[in-house]
């Protein structure tokens, strides 16, 4: 049996693989700024306080922290065996029940906008946008085909700094470029903030015309 020591190693080497494409997730992994969580089963409700606890914890490191890339997985130890449908079901039953956690307490990140169909959109908790990448075994995308269903947590603001910077569109290139050496092609789901909302990005399934987020926004009172 896995303890969590494995899921997180084994996550370790996964962003490792030098083939890997995200320069930032490799540049976060070699600076010591990724965090790992082990949850149980992904269609379980039971970790998502335990869960919002730890991305709080994470969501204050990246805030006192020094500039960089910063990252937050959390690794469900099941089920082992998921269809892209079954972890996009799962995925969003875990964002909209920490989103309803969230908004007991906490505002959405006025920096982006709460309504998934806006092209502003951002997932926010603890009012820190966050840009949310999934893995699991059976993804078309081969750079997200990591052995256990996965959720990772980006702060939003570190790319938005990268902008500022004018250093977004060059690790974006590198980035494509990559991702079609090690996939084969480009994400058809990717395009950049502003253009799309980001929630086509987030499972990494390609949807139809016909799909809408099924995420729904309940705000702070």
């Amino acid at each position: 049996m896995n303890t969590d020591y494995n899921f997180t190693d084994n996550y370790i080497s996964f962003l490792g693989n030098k083939e890997f494409p995200c320069v930032a997730a490799k540049d976060a992994l070699a600076k010591g700024k990724i965090r790992v969580l082990v949850a149980d089963h992904m269609a379980c409700p039971n970790d998502d306080a335990s869960i919002l606890e730890f991305l709080y914890d994470f969501t204050r490191m990246y805030r006192g922290g020094e500039k960089g890339f910063y990252s937050a997985a959390i690794i469900f130890k099941g089920p082992q065996t998921l269809s892209e449908e079954m972890f996009d079901a799962f995925m969003w039953q875990r964002l909209q029940s920490l989103r309803d956690l969230d908004a007991q307490n906490f505002k959405h990140d006025d920096r982006v906008d709460a309504d998934p169909v806006s092209e502003n959109f951002s997932f926010s908790l603890m009012e820190e946008a966050y840009f949310i990448i999934g893995l699991h075994p059976e993804s078309s995308r081969q750079a997200r085909q990591f052995q256990y269903p996965t959720l990772v947590f980006n702060p939003h603001a570190q790319f938005a700094e990268m902008k500022t910077a004018a250093r977004y569109e060059k690790m974006k290139t590198i980035v494509r470029k990559r991702d079609i050496a090690f996939s084969g092609s480009v994400n058809p789901m990717l395009t950049d903030f502003g253009e799309a909302s980001e929630v086509y990005q987030y499972s990494g399934r390609q949807y139809d015309n016909a799909w809408k987020c099924p995420l729904q926004f309940k705000a702070h009172s």
